[in-house]
């Protein structure tokens, strides 16, 4: 396996620490930099500006990016008026390392793009997020342009689209054609750009009450697309699960991880200590399947959450889960019992023995203990993915 292609979400400096130590047969040092790596690319900080005019529904928009609605504990406050006169971070309630930031408002007749982009610090965003409920105006596309030649990405979201389409089927009863008024307000916004001198903007048209509307799936296929690949991966994982193509991007950038994960614990068994294995092994599983937990969404916390969101009891979405390990406490207990028993402890068994065994007995025991993470990872991640499609279908009232 060429590592240099398999870590494509490390840098070419750590891939090449790694193919250093491997080549002088130091596999501790190897397996101490494999581990640090992957768990750098799962704490990657990820720092998300929203700003626009007072109004625009910049803290609604961070709220519901995170997956919480306006009244919850945490929640960026909200109001007809302007409640944001300094930059706030609100932290994502299941990642530590992402930060989405509700930035003031631009909506000044003395605004100065450069000067608030200094208040503002903006070397600390990954990107920006420029809002507006109406026509997007001077200021934002004066921001927009500060923030371009500064080498910074940016995108528009039209807010509130669902009040607009209200307003339309209230007028023309008769002719209201929901894509058709969509496609007009999303033409006016590019236009007025382009008049602006903003030239291919990217504009989502999104309503923050029903985040998983309109272009909320193509926003988040621009941003994976153009961020830094170790961004994309925690991006992905931090989006609410709203939608099902969501679940299934998390579920193939959780997949492309898994054979890491197994190649360091083939790493450690191959190290003569007789027991290292079997604890390394427990340690990665606990973490990756919590992870899965918390990135589907399937913890309670997360499924009450999305039972209030669409009306529904609970009891409703966990009917439809099929994997008893889904909703249990994922510890160290719960994998060493699943290591030990069937199948995967008669393998654990034998590699115990062959780590005994000089050289050919290690080498042996680091493919018994890749096989073992591989498939218990694998296997948790396709049943847990499954069910968490299944309980977003009948979220959204859909055939499960």
């Amino acid at each position: 396996m060429d590592l240099n292609e398999a870590f494509h979400i490390i840098s070419e400096e750590e891939v090449q620490e790694i193919n250093s130590a491997l080549e002088e047969g130091d596999l501790c040092k190897a397996t101490e930099r494999l581990h640090e790596s992957l768990n750098e690319i799962d704490n990657a900080p990820l720092n998300i500006a929203v700003t626009g005019e007072s109004g625009s529904g910049k803290s609604s928009f961070v709220n519901a990016i995170r997956g919480m609605d306006d009244e919850e504990e945490g929640s960026a406050k909200t109001g007809v008026v302007e409640t944001t006169t300094e930059s706030k971070p609100y932290v994502h309630p299941h990642y530590n390392n992402v930060t989405i930031w509700d930035l003031p408002g631009i909506g000044s007749p003395n605004f100065n793009s450069s000067a608030y982009l200094n208040l503002v610090q903006f070397s600390r965003y990954d990107f920006f997020i420029i809002m507006s409920s109406e026509r997007f105006r001077y200021n934002d596309m004066q921001l927009a342009k500060e923030i371009q030649s500064m080498g910074k990405k940016f995108y528009f979201v039209r807010s509130k689209v669902d009040a607009d389409l209200h307003a339309s089927l209230r007028r023309r009863t008769k002719t209201f054609h929901e894509e058709n008024i969509l496609k007009e307000i999303r033409d006016n916004c590019i236009n007025n750009l382009h008049d602006g001198g903003i030239r291919d903007p990217h504009v989502f048209l999104l309503s923050c009450l029903d985040i998983d509307k309109y272009d909320f799936n193509q926003m988040q296929e621009i941003l994976e697309q153009e961020l830094p690949s170790h961004k994309r991966h925690v991006f992905m994982l931090c989006l609410p699960n709203i939608s099902l193509p969501i679940l299934e991007k998390k579920r193939e950038a959780l997949r492309k991880e898994i054979w890491k994960w197994a190649l360091l614990s083939c790493a450690v068994a191959t190290v003569p200590i007789p027991g290292l294995s079997v604890v390394c092994d427990v340690a990665i599983l606990v973490k990756e399947m919590v992870k899965y937990q918390k990135a589907f969404g399937l913890d309670q916390c997360s499924l009450q959450k999305l039972a209030n969101k669409f009306g529904k009891d609970v009891s409703e979405l966990t009917s439809v889960i099929k994997s008893p390990l889904v909703l249990t406490e994922i510890n160290k207990e719960l994998v060493t019992t699943l290591l030990t028993r069937g199948p995967t402890g008669i393998l654990m068994t034998v590699e115990y023995a062959a780590s005994n065994i000089p050289v050919i007995g290690t080498m042996a025991a680091g493919s018994i203990s890749f096989i073992t993470t591989y498939w218990m990872l694998y296997r948790f991640l396709k049943d847990i993915a499954e069910d968490a499609v299944r309980v977003v279908k009948m979220a959204l009232g859909s055939p499960v």
